[in-house]
């Protein structure tokens, strides 16, 4: 009985600390300048709220409860526990990756559509609505919404920034740019310039392939040895001699330790193999810029969208 209060003393005190500082972290919130991590934020955000997690997470509890009961060991509790519900996001993480890219690519694949659309002589507005059902998979959903908030009369303007905030890719806010220059100018040139930004989309896109192939190494690497240490944790379990060390308050205390220092690496390794986004060229804006060489080189378009056309 010792033993296991002595555990749980050890468990609520590692967790005071971590709200503690996550406490301390808090700040007010206010405007500030685009930071190029919060896409970060809201993709863990998003992993965080999906309802697989929430189920995996409902499981990780009950598992580690059992765990704990049945074996005396809160410590064997937390290993479980963070198994259950850190495994399939490490293992998930070359996935997450090339998802992102597959994304951009679509984008890319999709603007060289509208582009085809556009040469035929039609407006903005209907040669997107043209191509929601030729749309490639990953941006169908926002494609189709965006088409649908130009037939609902929204400015097109605000309808394809909101279709920006959705992608939230800088690479994909080069393609909304264009058209919202497009659909402000309402040039004959359209088509041409959201080619070439096309082009330099799919440079990207192959440059993101590339970093990729090489960051699989290390993550091929560290699914390894979190396997093996899981194995080497499992087979000991079963070994009276080797856990006796471990049943004594100390023993739960650094074996705890021991777990969380484990988990924030591979927690760490994960965040650093995945791609910090760049800095998108749009930010919330109370009303859309008024039309000048000024304001477009403020939203950042490049050179080729801001040619004559």
């Amino acid at each position: 009985m010792t033993a296991l209060l002595a555990g749980v003393a050890g468990a609520c005190v590692v967790t005071g600390v971590l709200l503690a500082g996550a406490g301390l972290r808090r700040a007010p919130q206010r405007p500030s300048a685009p930071n190029p991590r919060r896409g970060v934020s809201r993709r863990w955000s998003v992993l965080v709220r999906s309802p697989q997690a929430r189920w995996r997470a409902l499981a990780a509890g009950v598992a580690a409860a059992g765990v704990w009961l049945v074996s005396g060991l809160p410590a064997a509790g937390l290993i479980v526990g963070l198994t259950i519900l850190g495994l399939p996001v490490l293992l998930s993480t070359s996935r997450v990756a090339a998802r992102a890219i597959d994304r951009v690519e679509a984008v890319e694949e999709w603007a060289r559509r509208l582009a085809d659309v556009l040469t035929v002589g039609v407006g903005l507005e209907q040669a997107i609505a043209a191509t929601v059902r030729s749309c490639p998979t990953p941006i169908r959903t926002e494609v189709a919404a965006l088409s649908a908030r130009l037939a609902a009369h929204w400015p097109t303007e605000q309808a394809l920034r909101a279709f920006a905030d959705e992608l939230d890719d800088a690479s994909a806010d080069l393609i909304v740019a264009t058209l919202i220059l497009g659909a402000r100018r309402r040039g004959p040139g359209l088509a041409r310039v959201l080619t070439a930004v096309a082009d330099s989309v799919a440079a990207d896109v192959t440059m993101r392939r590339q970093v990729e192939a090489e960051r699989a190494k290390p993550r091929t690497t560290a699914r390894a040895v979190t396997l093996i240490t899981l194995g080497v944790v499992a087979f000991g379990a079963l070994n009276g001699t080797y856990l006796a060390p471990y049943t004594t308050p100390l023993g739960q205390l650094v074996l705890t330790v021991i777990t969380l220092g484990f988990a924030a690496a591979l927690g760490w390794m994960r965040a650093i193999t995945l791609s910090t986004p760049d800095p998108r060229l749009f930010t919330a804006h109370p009303a859309p810029p008024a039309l000048s060489p000024v304001n477009d080189q403020a939203m950042g378009v490049p050179d080729v969208v801001r040619q004559p056309w």
